[in-house]
């Protein structure tokens, strides 16, 4: 797996800052998609939310396989958590949404970006790129979507298991121990492998912009 080296941080930085601020333009195309927009703003229908678990089951599937597949890597292993595992409440909620089954469907932004973490194997640092934009995400914005369509859709707490992490315990001390843990990371890895990383993280959120295109032009919203 190859990356061009995009981003450079500073010196000063904590990994997990270097990861934020090298990647914030990345972070704001991809929340400024209109699907995303659209969920935001309530005007999304069941069928384009369905579409959505349905590309995150994949993307999932292939962040919880590497993971056990680099449990004892000393740059992944301390981030890696089975609390955060989103495999189950996804199926949960699909089951939700769609009761009498799935409608049949294909994803080659979905597709892309789970054969891109698959490879991250090869090299630990990557893997933690993806882990951070997707777990620390649903930690954080992805609570409120979770909120945005227990309102929109009157569901009374159903049909949005992905967003909670109860086995975490409270979110926000969570979010600082593993901001700690990618800190310690980064302090064992050299300037190139830093900038390396952070470059993935701006490629995961690119992966995330083109899974919500692809999205956009299915389900534009209500």
């Amino acid at each position: 797996m190859t990356t061009a080296s995009l981003a450079h941080t500073a010196p000063q930085d904590t990994l997990s800052a270097a990861m934020k601020k090298g990647s914030a333009v990345e972070h704001d195309q991809a929340e400024g998609s209109s699907f995303m927009a659209a969920l935001l703003d309530g005007r999304m229908d069941a069928g384009g939310y369905i579409a959505y678990l349905q590309r995150l089951r994949i993307v999932y599937a292939a962040l919880e396989s590497t993971a056990a597949t680099l449990a004892d890597d000393p740059i992944a292993a301390p981030v890696i958590d089975p609390a955060l595992n989103r495999l189950a409440a996804i199926d949960a909620d699909l089951a939700h949404w769609a009761p009498s089954g799935l409608p049949a469907f294909s994803s080659p932004a979905a597709t892309a970006y789970a054969e891109r973490i698959a490879e991250t194997a090869s090299w630990s640092g990557a893997f933690v790129a993806h882990h951070y934009t997707r777990y620390l995400g649903d930690l954080s914005g992805g609570q409120a979507i979770g909120r945005i369509l227990d309102r929109t859709f009157d569901l009374d707490g159903g049909g949005i298991a992905f967003y909670a992490f109860d086995e975490v315990g409270k979110v926000k001390p969570y979010k600082d121990r593993y901001r700690d843990r990618l800190d310690a990371i980064g302090e064992a890895m050299s300037d190139a492998d830093r900038d390396r990383l952070v470059d993935e993280v701006r490629f995961a959120f690119n992966c995330n912009q083109a899974l919500f295109a692809e999205l956009s032009e299915l389900h534009p919203g209500r």
